[in-house]
């Protein structure tokens, strides 16, 4: 191999690895520093999962979630409406298939406002304070920038500081109007590395989320057959052995 061709291959593998760094906060040719969280795209089939993590909120959350105070119904009615096609609904797992956090990124139907969409977060109360509505606030920039957006907008009730502190974090104009806010951010058009990062994060959520099925379904089976060995000591146990002719 002549040189140019060297340092142009040592340029591409480097491109790569910081794209792979900043994006799984691991460095191939260093120590780990894990950040990457596995965010999955959503569909239909997953409305069940959705129905239960929703379910899940305390009252408390659901009013910061929604603006009001949702009931079961309520909440029943936004998952049967939700629109997997035109809209981005995504969530993170944990190693038992359930869905401890998720977002949705709601783009405009109206014609004059189509370069602009929404954003809403739900995490599970045993899995905050792991960054995760601030990671799926990032994979929503990144697909919206990828679509075309130029504003993100988040309407949500003055006392969310949770959500308002991540707005803000990102660089968001927040305005408050008693007990409501509406933050603004500005995104910027898509690029290289932005479409780069949206194909890598989908694919490694992928294969990320089909190990945890695999692991999910070996646990099933071990469990029913510890099951099946118990009942035949319990049956071992209750029922001796019969002694021999006397």
């Amino acid at each position: 191999m002549n040189a140019p061709q060297s340092i142009k291959h040592a340029h591409a593998r480097s491109w790569w690895r910081q794209a792979l760094l900043r994006l799984t906060g691991v460095d191939a040719m260093g120590p780990a520093r894990p950040s990457w969280i596995p965010i999955r795209k959503l569909s239909p089939r997953h409305r069940p999962k959705i129905l239960q993590h929703l379910t899940r909120l305390s009252p408390q959350d659901r009013y910061l979630r929604f603006g009001y105070p949702a009931n079961d119904a309520h909440i029943g009615r936004y998952v049967s409406e939700l629109n997997f096609v035109r809209d981005e609904i995504y969530g993170v797992f944990n190693r038992r298939l359930e869905l401890v956090a998720m977002a949705h990124l709601a783009f405009s139907i109206d014609p004059q406002w189509s370069t602009c969409a929404e954003f809403g977060v739900s995490v599970l109360l045993p899995s905050r304070g792991q960054g995760l509505g601030a990671k799926l606030f990032e994979h929503a920039v990144v697909h919206a920038r990828n679509e075309g957006v130029h504003m993100l907008f988040i309407h949500a009730l003055s006392e969310n500081s949770a959500m308002l502190r991540i707005a803000r974090h990102a660089g968001a104009r927040v305005e408050r109007d008693g007990s409501e806010s509406e933050a603004y951010l500005l995104l910027p058009v898509a690029d290289l590395d932005s479409r780069v990062n949206q194909l890598v994060n989908e694919h490694m959520s992928e294969v990320d989320y089909q190990w945890k099925a695999k692991a999910k379904q070996f646990r099933e089976i071990l469990q029913v057959l510890q099951e099946i060995r118990q009942g035949v000591r319990d049956a071992r146990h209750h029922h001796p052995s019969e002694p021999e002719g006397r």
